[in-house]
């Protein structure tokens, strides 16, 4: 299938992923997680996006989350929504294979955590994507959350 004009910038993503990270965050005690990141298309104007990982240790199940990603130019919009209450709309840049996006809106359920901005960058070198989560919430102020290495499964 080919790519929908209006994401072929994005193309690059397409696929699944999988590898290790690391988290930390004043509020929990630092952790090691396997993850595993598809990007798919439908022949519409945007990428699917779901995500999904594990605890290291003994494979528990951590977080999860899905949404769209979609670009006009070098403007990226990413829309996700997670199953414990939080939604999130992200607003960037593509530069060459590096997405650049912070919070524009963080919308929670009444029961969910108090998460105030996130900030993502998402770069492809080949079939190597990495990632860095930054987090600012429970009334702490922007700081890093998550950082990953996956590969192109």
């Amino acid at each position: 299938m080919r790519v929908h004009p209006a994401v072929e910038a994005l193309g690059f993503l397409l696929g699944t992923w999988s590898g290790t990270g690391r988290g930390r965050y004043p509020t929990v005690a630092p952790f090691a997680y396997r993850e595993e990141v598809a990007f798919s298309h439908a022949g519409r104007p945007f990428l699917s996006y779901r995500q999904e990982t594990f605890a290291e240790d003994d494979g528990r199940p951590l977080h999860a989350e899905v949404g769209y990603l979609r670009c006009a130019g070098r403007a990226v919009e990413l829309v996700v929504a997670q199953p414990t209450g939080l939604v999130e709309v992200d607003e960037g840049t593509l530069e060459g294979t590096t997405l650049s996006l912070s919070s524009r809106l963080v919308g929670r359920t009444s029961s969910a955590k108090a998460v105030d901005q996130v900030r993502r960058t998402v770069r492809v070198d080949g079939d190597v994507l990495t990632y860095r989560l930054e987090m600012a919430a429970v009334g702490h102020r922007l700081g890093l959350h998550l950082e990953a290495e996956l590969r192109r499964a």
